[in-house]
């Protein structure tokens, strides 16, 4: 089943094109990224799926439902990330997350299922318990992370979800990403300029540039394709050739 499908969709801003015509879609249970530079027209595409942004031209479908005719049902299916969002620097993890699901669930059983599965999806332990104020940048993201995924949408949207963290703490929001699709079937797609560590995370991506898509598929095949030794040289390739 199709969790996703865009089709020719266009999103401009005055005479800027950023969305330029770009098709792909995305199977049920599948990590699928955009990966691309900075303005390469990524943030506003998810924006679309999001339903935070019209499209200009194009259809989007979320699990058969338009974003645009069907935005307040295809809102109750997806999660959001944005690349830069926030925290709340007087609240603790634990308190932020708790009403995060008590916003999301009239029922306080239902509520409390979703802190239990943040709470082990943050991997913070006691830290949980500390004023965000007091968090590293990793630690604040991957408390974003499990508010996005601790109602188990049946597609999570993230944007940028390691942008500005160390090794360690990209390693370990990978981790809660790639566990969450494989034990609940959660969709994910996500975007990133860092093609490398994509090259790890998903099952396929499309290359981005200038609102268009270059090339999309399985990471391994692109690879193979074009005689490279990972997707960034792919990347670069296709890029002076387009």
């Amino acid at each position: 089943m199709q969790a996703l499908e865009v089709t020719d969709l266009v999103k401009t801003f005055g005479t800027v094109k950023a969305v330029d015509g770009i098709s792909f879609s995305v199977s049920q249970g599948e990590i699928f990224g955009l990966i691309g530079a900075n303005g390469a027209g990524k943030t506003t595409a998810l924006r679309i799926v999001a339903t935070l942004l019209l499209p200009s031209a194009g259809e989007v479908l979320v699990f058969n439902r338009d974003v645009v005719r069907d935005a307040d049902l295809v809102r109750r299916m997806i999660s959001y990330l944005a690349e830069d969002a926030g925290t709340y620097r007087n609240l603790s993890g634990h308190e932020y997350l708790d009403i995060v699901s008590r916003l999301c669930y009239d029922l306080p059983e239902q509520a409390g299922r979703a802190m239990d599965r943040a709470t082990k999806l943050s991997g913070l332990g006691d830290r949980i318990h500390d004023r965000m104020r007091t968090y590293s940048k990793g630690m604040k993201r991957r408390i974003q992370i499990a508010r996005a995924l601790m109602t188990e949408p049946k597609l999570a949207i993230l944007d940028e979800p390691t942008y500005g963290l160390d090794v360690s703490q990209s390693y370990r929001v990978r981790h809660m990403i790639r566990a969450s699709s494989v034990e609940t079937g959660l969709t994910v797609l996500l975007s990133s300029h860092n093609m490398l560590e994509v090259e790890y995370l998903c099952d396929r991506v499309a290359l981005v540039h200038e609102g268009k898509i270059l090339e999309q598929g399985r990471t391994e095949d692109l690879v193979k394709k074009h005689g490279a030794s990972n997707l960034e040289d792919v990347f670069m390739e296709v890029v002076a050739n387009a």
